[in-house]
């Protein structure tokens, strides 16, 4: 039971550190084409590097 001791705050670490990487990631503006991706997916047409 000793050892929750030290699992317990790393697991809080950890996830404030995935937390403070997804609201990175928003600021960043990483999720801003949903419509493109979608789009894209669906062309018969190959394109190595998709228009901006």
């Amino acid at each position: 039971m000793e050892i929750l001791g030290i699992l317990i705050p790393v697991s809080l670490f950890l996830g404030a550190i995935g937390l403070a990487a997804f609201f990175w990631a928003l600021r960043a503006r990483q999720f801003d084409d949903p419509e493109g991706d979608a789009n894209r997916i669906l062309t018969k047409e190959w394109d190595e590097k998709p228009r901006p």
